[in-house]
């Protein structure tokens, strides 16, 4: 029975939660048998706590702590993963960091209140990088989490741990965050949908960078309508973040239903930004064949791009910044413990002149207008989700890209960061497998508070490919794949 509880989608789970065929408590054992089945091999969940999640179904089952249900995104008992970057009351959280190995926070985020109060039940903390810094998923205090569809490959990051967990069935839903391609590269690596929302969309509630639209929290599901669901129980305004506003009137999980009415008319595509990103040569050509797809729907697909100019420096420059906001004071105090990557991150911020910091401005906005000119002429922009597949679990990140030698951590991550600096909706959808057998995806992306249109375009692209239907999958040993594959 649990191997079949843990192959319902999330919105199969909570229709039968809803129509009482099955219990909270169930799904939590059911849950609880497939982590102890599965995560020797992938270290997705290193924090559980199931005796908390037990007490929390018992008391749904009494008919407690269900105000809002009949809401939209109302959960109804489902299990969820939250990363390990975000507290949950009395779990052990660490940010992946040695500084917090032994952190136990006595309130959880506003984001988890939330996903409590709509039903969902937290079962485990997920891994993530230290600070979720970095583009893979390992850090000094649990390890390194590794890919499902190849335990060699790294999860991507930094939601690797909640992409590992609903790719292998350990959880149905997990939350996660997103600065430069967090959701939605794990997303991609992992062969799940993951969606970085608009800024504002879900709260973020107590970090120093409140007034920033760069980081964002998201969810990451099975399938698309699994993440409208999702990211229904995730919205809305928030009295302790200034970004946040209402939820929509109509709801996501309603928007994806209508999505075959709703097609975009006109998508714009690149592979690599008319050349001006490196992005992995068979990725190119799987991501340009899978907009056949669309084209077989009636969409008129169109290559364009909008030029980047210097925005990859410019990102930095700003991502920098928020390194400081964060890092500085435990730079100062713990810098012996902080990885090289962060301590970059933040000694860069920290060099910045005014100007450049002004210059950075411009650079973002000047690539915003030419955003909102080209979302004038087409519905949706759609990228590969990631530069490459996934590479070799012990990397932090891969060496080159199409035979360029990448100069830091987040320089292969622009695909992403770019829509970040637009400040755009955008779901990492699977479209494929390469030659070694890694998933690749796209990233579509929608105008500014336009998440449904994202998720509308992603759900239609994952009816017509069914490639939704090859998870929750068992852990699968490999090699890692030469490195001119990555050329």
């Amino acid at each position: 029975m649990h191997d079949d509880l843990i192959r319902l989608t999330a919105t199969e789970a909570v229709a039968r939660l809803q129509r009482g065929e099955v219990s909270p408590l169930e799904l939590v054992e059911a849950a609880a048998a497939r982590i102890a089945a599965v995560e020797p091999a992938v270290n997705a969940l290193p924090t559980l706590c199931l005796d908390r999640a037990r007490d929390h179904a018992r008391r749904l089952m009494a008919g407690e702590g269900r105000e809002r249900q009949g809401t939209a995104g109302w959960l109804a008992g489902l299990p969820v993963s939250i990363k390990d970057l975000t507290d949950v009351a009395g779990v052990r959280t660490t940010y992946g960091s040695p500084i917090f190995r032994d952190h136990v926070p006595a309130t959880s985020h506003p984001v988890v209140q939330r996903i409590e109060a709509q039903g969902g039940i937290v079962i485990g903390k997920s891994n993530t990088p230290e600070f979720g810094a970095g583009g893979s998923t390992f850090n000094e205090v649990f390890g390194r989490t590794r890919n499902p569809w190849n335990t060699s490959l790294t999860c991507g990051g930094s939601t690797g741990g909640g992409a590992v967990s609903v790719a292998t069935g350990e959880a149905w839903l997990a939350q996660g965050t997103d600065h430069g391609g967090s959701l939605r590269r794990p997303g991609t690596y992992c062969g799940v949908v993951g969606l970085r929302p608009s800024p504002g969309r879900v709260t973020r509630g107590t970090p120093n960078n409140l007034f920033s639209p760069l980081s964002v929290q998201g969810p990451m599901a099975r399938n698309v309508p699994d993440l409208a669901l999702f990211l229904d129980a995730l919205a809305g305004w928030c009295p302790l973040d200034p970004l946040t506003y209402d939820a929509p009137s109509r709801s996501y999980a309603a928007a994806v239903a209508a999505a075959g009415a709703e097609k975009p008319k006109r998508i714009a595509f690149t592979t690599d930004f008319n050349g001006q990103l490196p992005v992995d040569r068979e990725t190119q050509a799987l991501t340009r064949a899978a907009m056949r797809h669309f084209e077989d729907m009636g969409c008129i697909v169109e290559e364009f791009a909008p030029d980047l100019e210097e925005l990859g420096e410019a990102f930095l420059i700003l991502r920098s910044q928020s390194f400081v906001v964060d890092r500085e004071a435990q730079l100062a105090t713990h810098r012996d413990q902080i990885k090289p990557d962060i301590i970059w991150n933040t000694e860069r911020g920290l060099a910045a002149t005014p100007s450049q910091l002004a210059w950075a401005d411009r650079q973002r906005a000047a690539f915003y207008r030419r955003m909102a000119a080209m979302f004038g002429r087409y519905d949706v922009f759609v990228t590969p989700g990631a530069a490459t597949p996934a590479f070799d679990v012990m990397l932090r990140n891969p060496e080159t890209i199409a035979g360029v030698k990448l100069e830091n951590y987040m320089a292969g991550s622009m695909i992403n960061a770019a829509i970040t600096l637009a400040g755009c909706p955008a779901v990492a959808v699977p479209c494929g497998f390469d030659q070694y057998g890694r998933p690749v995806g796209l990233q579509v992306v929608a105008p500014p508070r336009r998440d449904e249109i994202a998720l509308q375009a992603a759900a239609l692209f994952e009816q017509a490919s069914g490639l939704s239907l090859k998870v929750p999958l068992d852990p699968r040993p490999g090699v890692v794949p030469p490195a001119e594959a990555a050329a």
